[in-house]
């Protein structure tokens, strides 16, 4: 990574471009965050820029509003990606062309880029021969996009090897390179060589939900995310499928994507279709109203680098139930604000709900509480705050040790679910963990 550029005066306001592959109307967590970072920062007094592929064939530049700030988007020419159910993207080849024109329209202070895939692989080759502090955020696990592309498995794994090539000009040409969580980072540093991964949460307001505690709540298991195969939707499936029918239990999905009508399919053949519904996308008042109703927030997935959906179910007071695999044992310490199963483990999922559906009403309070408790330190405030001292020049040695996701040590000695790998971690002499 480069040597520090010069510090932005501070409260001077700041030209920020932020570019990123997903972004409203796609709802995913990428985009959640991106949306959230501008917004915010337009709240902070700065000039916000998001430059995304176009939502359908129509492109150019507008003025949008999100959370009561406005903000200037540009929406770039792009295409469908068929694979996929509302995947566009901008074409590679002219990704650079088209950034090197939104350039020179903004003359941006600072680009934040959400992956160094198209357009924030294009920001960093056009925006580091000008001079502009580079700030990154890895939102991505390559494995995840790859399984829409339809290739077999060899030429998936020689495009992920092509790719980390690749994206490590990226990483070496910018200035600051975060992701969610430290377990995230420390798998990016070991996938991909690099050092000095900082992690800084993708925050939320925990103000607004609404935690409920009553004890005559219909026993309600509720999942949030994309509809996709990484998610492991399946094995929620099943493992509701397998609990007591006398729990009078019903399991909620909400979300869209390509898996939807497979499993549909999946829960009328395990005869749990009657109490299972298919939410599809909801508005963000839906969302938080179902979330208040639920009494479990479940998720499977193996691939979360943080899991905002986690988060919230945790601001609404929920015990979690969580697959013990990348990012969510970061959120879910098990036995005290949920329990976590072997990714994939069915069985052990229907037990861990069973633990939660069964307990009496002081034990999931009790739950239900510590994940409030636990979802503080999370707070966007302290998240923006972080990301504007790394705009403003500060170095990700001394932002580390005011972030909470990177001094969280709870995780050094728990051995990796996914690859299989425990995490080197070393700290200075005051046992704050070094970069």
């Amino acid at each position: 990574m480069p040597d520090q550029s010069p510090a932005e005066p501070q409260g001077r306001p700041i030209r920020l471009l932020i570019a990123a592959d997903t972004f409203p109307p796609n709802v995913n967590g990428a985009a959640k965050f991106t949306v959230n970072l501008a917004s915010e920062m337009a709240a902070r007094g700065h000039d916000v820029h998001v430059v995304v592929p176009a939502a359908s064939r129509r492109h150019g530049t507008w003025r949008e509003e999100y959370d009561g700030q406005s903000i200037t988007v540009h929406r770039l020419p792009s295409d469908r990606w068929w694979p996929h159910d509302w995947l566009r993207y901008v074409k590679p080849w002219r990704a650079r062309a088209h950034m090197r024109r939104v350039l020179d329209e903004v003359q941006p202070d600072v680009i934040h880029y959400q992956s160094a895939v198209v357009l924030g692989r294009a920001a960093v080759r056009e925006g580091a021969p000008r001079g502009i502090r580079i700030i990154g955020t890895n939102h991505l696990m390559l494995e995840n996009l790859l399984e829409h592309t339809m290739l077999p498995m060899p030429l998936q794994q020689l495009g992920s090897r092509i790719w980390w090539r690749d994206a490590h000009k990226t990483f070496d040409a910018t200035h600051a390179l975060t992701t969610p969580t430290r377990r995230a980072a420390d798998f990016l540093e070991r996938n991909g060589g690099l050092d000095r991964v900082l992690a800084i949460s993708c925050g939320l307001r925990a103000s607004d939900y609404t935690p409920s505690f009553d004890p005559e709540k219909k026993p309600r298991i509720v999942f949030v995310g994309r509809v996709t195969g990484e998610k492991q939707i399946d094995v929620l499936i099943k493992a509701f499928a397998k609990l007591d029918p006398a729990l009078g239990a019903s399991l909620e999905i909400v979300g869209g994507g390509d898996q939807k009508a497979a499993l549909e399919k999946l829960s009328r053949e395990l005869g749990v279709d009657d109490r299972t519904t298919f939410h599809g996308y909801v508005t963000d008042e839906e969302l938080r109203q179902i979330y208040t109703e639920s009494t479990v927030f479940a998720i499977a997935s193996i691939a979360e680098l943080q899991s905002i959906a986690t988060m919230e179910a945790m601001a609404t007071g929920l015990p979690i139930v969580a697959a013990n695999a990348m990012a969510l044992p970061h959120l879910v310490h098990d036995g005290e604000n949920g329990y976590l199963f072997a990714p994939g483990d069915v069985d052990a999922c229907r037990r861990a709900l069973e633990k939660v559906l069964t307990a009496p009403q002081e034990v999931r309070d009790r739950l239900g509480r510590a994940s409030l408790r636990m979802v503080q330190p999370h707070d966007i405030d302290t998240t923006m705050a972080l990301f504007e001292r790394l705009y403003r020049g500060e170095s990700t040695e001394q932002v580390a040790l005011d972030s909470f996701n990177e001094q969280d040590d709870s995780l050094d000695n728990v051995v990796e679910a996914v690859t299989g790998a425990i995490p080197t971690v070393q700290r200075d002499s005051e046992g704050r963990r070094r970069q």
